[in-house]
C-alpha cells in the first residue's frame, strides 16, 4: 500500500495533508509513504522532517506514482495524478457543489474520489471531520484578526489615568467557528454576545459566558438540518432576525460572522445599511467571503472600509494558521483511514455509512445522491 501527498498547488494555499507524525503511524500499519519535495515548507516541516519519519521524498509530481491512496487537502487537479494506480483513491477537500467538473473528471479519469467535506457528522466520525478541525482554528483566527484591526484594547482596563472599556464582540454563527470565536473574546476581556437561527444553541452560548441574542415567538426559530447544519429560515423569521440585529448591531465594536449553508452561497446576514450604523472604527470579520460572503461588500483577502468600519475576510482562514491547520487536517485523514484498515488486505476496507457518504467517484462514475441532478 503506497501513500502519496503530493505538495499543494492551489493558490494561497499553505497547509499540507500529512505530517512526520502521521507519516509514523501510516508506516506502522505497513503502509509506504511518499512526499514531494517541498510539500511541507509552508507549514514549516522541512524535507528532512519527513525523511527522519520514514517517508520518501520524491522530486515534482513523481510522488503519485504507483499510489494507491493520494492526500490531499485541496484535491489536485487531475492531470498531476498521472502515474497512480488505476482506481486509486484520492481523500481530500474537493468543495465538490461549486466544482462540479473536478468531479467529473476525477470520474473519467477512473480514480476514488473521497470528499472530506461530505463527512457525516456523527460520532464515531468526529476524529475525521476536517470541517471541524478547520472551522475550530478559523473561528480563534478571526478574532485575533479583528483584535489586530481594532484600534482599542478588548479588555477592561483600570487605570490612573482613566478606565477603558471593555470591547463588545457580536458573534453571528454559532457552529465550530462560531463557538471558538465566543471562547477566544471571552479569553481577550471582551464582552461577547451570539446569535444563531438553530434554538440549541443557546445553551452553548451561555455555557461559554456570553449573552445569547434570539428572536423569539417566531415560527422556524429551529433551524436545524441534517447533520447539525444550519437550514434557511422562514421570511418571517429572516425580517424578526434582521430587525433584532441591526438595532444590536449598532451597539458593537467588533462582529464575526460564521454562516454557512452546505450546498448553497453563504447567506447575508449584515447589510451596507447595517453597517452604516455601526461606530466608526469597528471591525467585521466575515468567514464566510470565500463563500459568498456574509457581508454585503466583503472581499477575500482584503481589508474595505465602509462608512468608518473594517470589513476583513480571508478566502483561507485555517491556512494562517498553516502549522496547526496542517496537523489536525493530516490526523483527520490518518483516523479515518486508519478506521477502516483491514490488516489481512493491506489496505483500508471503507463501510457504508462513511464509505458511501463520502464516496463522490467510482468505476468512472460520479455515485454520490448529494450532486444528483
Amino acid at each position: 500500500m503506497r501513500i502519496a501527498v503530493l505538495k499543494e498547488r492551489a493558490p494561497g494555499e499553505s497547509r499540507v495533508a500529512i505530517t512526520p507524525e502521521t507519516v509514523k503511524k501510516f508506516a506502522a500499519l505497513g503502509a509506504t509513504v511518499a512526499v514531494e519535495e517541498g510539500a511541507g515548507l509552508t507549514a514549516s516541516i522541512p524535507d528532512g522532517a519527513y525523511s527522519e519519519a520514514g517517508a520518501q521524498v520524491v522530486p515534482g509530481p513523481k510522488a503519485v506514482e504507483g499510489a494507491d491512496i493520494v492526500l490531499g487537502v485541496q484535491a489536485p487537479d487531475v492531470m498531476a495524478l498521472a502515474g497512480a494506480k488505476p482506481g486509486a483513491w484520492v481523500a481530500a477537500m474537493f468543495d465538490p457543489f461549486r466544482n462540479g467538473e473536478t468531479v467529473e473528471a476525477y470520474a473519467k479519469g477512473g480514480f476514488e474520489a473521497l470528499s472530506m467535506e461530505f463527512m457525516p457528522r456523527i460520532t464515531r466520525a468526529q476524529s475525521m471531520d476536517v470541517l471541524s478541525s478547520q472551522s475550530n482554528l478559523a473561528g480563534y483566527k478571526a478574532v485575533l484578526t479583528a483584535a489586530n484591526e481594532y484600534g482599542r484594547a478588548f479588555p477592561m482596563m483600570m487605570t490612573a489615568a482613566g478606565t477603558v472599556q471593555a470591547a463588545k464582540v457580536f458573534v453571528m454563527g454559532v457552529g465550530v467557528a462560531g463557538l471558538q470565536a465566543i471562547a477566544t473574546a471571552k479569553r481577550l476581556g471582551a464582552q461577547v454576545s451570539a446569535t444563531d437561527v438553530r434554538s440549541a444553541t443557546k445553551e452553548q452560548i451561555q455555557s461559554l459566558g456570553a449573552k445569547p441574542v434570539f428572536v423569539e415567538d417566531v415560527a422556524g426559530i429551529e433551524g436545524e438540518g441534517s447533520g447539525g447544519y444550519a437550514t434557511e429560515m422562514s421570511e418571517e423569521y429572516q425580517k424578526a432576525q434582521a430587525e433584532l440585529v441591526s438595532s444590536h448591531i449598532a451597539k458593537q465594536d467588533i462582529v464575526i460572522t460564521t454562516a454557512l449553508i452546505p450546498g448553497r452561497p453563504a447567506p447575508k446576514l449584515i447589510s451596507d445599511a447595517q453597517i452604516a450604523t455601526m461606530k466608526p472604527g469597528s471591525v467585521i470579520f466575515d468567514l464566510a467571503v470565500a463563500q459568498g460572503g456574509n457581508v454585503e461588500g466583503s472581499q477575500p483577502d482584503q481589508t474595505v472600509e465602509k462608512h468608518g468600519v473594517k470589513v476583513v475576510g480571508y478566502s483561507n482562514t485555517a491556512g494562517h494558521l498553516a502549522a496547526d491547520a496542517s496537523a489536525l487536517f493530516a490526523r483527520n485523514l490518518y483516523n479515518f483511514l486508519s478506521a477502516f484498515w483491514d490488516k489481512e488486505a493491506g489496505k483500508p476496507v471503507l463501510d457504508e455509512e462513511i464509505g458511501d457518504a463520502v464516496r463522490l467517484t467510482q468505476g468512472g462514475k460520479v455515485v454520490t445522491e448529494r450532486l444528483a441532478g
